[in-house]
């Protein structure tokens, strides 16, 4: 009779192999989960900054037909067929993840919105001059990093 030991299992070293490989792939993937988060939420926000500006667009539109003059509202927002989701009023700079508000004195009025890691982005906003012979719309600026990511 012939006496024959079979081991099943793995080996330390077989193991030790797969939790280095398991490192190095954990050690690929994370900042490019990361990248695209962050990236996911800039294209969030440069979708609703669209849809503010095509709302203010045709809300000066509406404003030439029935008033002779084009202009834009006093807060963007009013502008958009339906509210933005995270939209509060409560006039100060965005403080809770997915925040979006509108804040300020007349002519120095921001957009403002936070995002999941944080970080607080703004977007200056002049509705223009609204009377007398120099009417003109105003302007939407760009995205402005206000408050970094810790």
């Amino acid at each position: 009779m012939k006496n024959t030991t079979s081991q099943n299992g793995f080996t330390l070293i077989e193991l030790i192999i797969v939790m280095v490989i398991l490192g190095i792939m954990a050690a690929v993937a994370v900042p490019r989960y990361l990248d695209s988060i962050e990236n996911a939420e800039a294209s969030a926000e440069d979708a609703v900054i669209s849809s503010i500006r095509a709302g203010l667009k045709q809300a000066a539109n509406y404003s030439l037909y029935t008033n002779g003059r084009a202009s834009w509202p006093t807060n963007p927002f009013h502008a958009l067929a339906e509210e933005v989701a995270g939209y509060t009023t409560n006039n100060t700079l965005a403080d809770v993840d997915g925040e979006w508000t509108f804040f300020g004195a007349e002519g120095q009025t921001k957009i403002s919105h936070q995002r999941a890691d944080n970080s607080r982005y703004t977007w200056a906003y002049n509705k223009g001059t609204q009377d007398g012979d120099d009417a003109a719309v105003g302007a939407l600026g760009e995205r402005v990093l206000v408050t970094p990511a810790p």
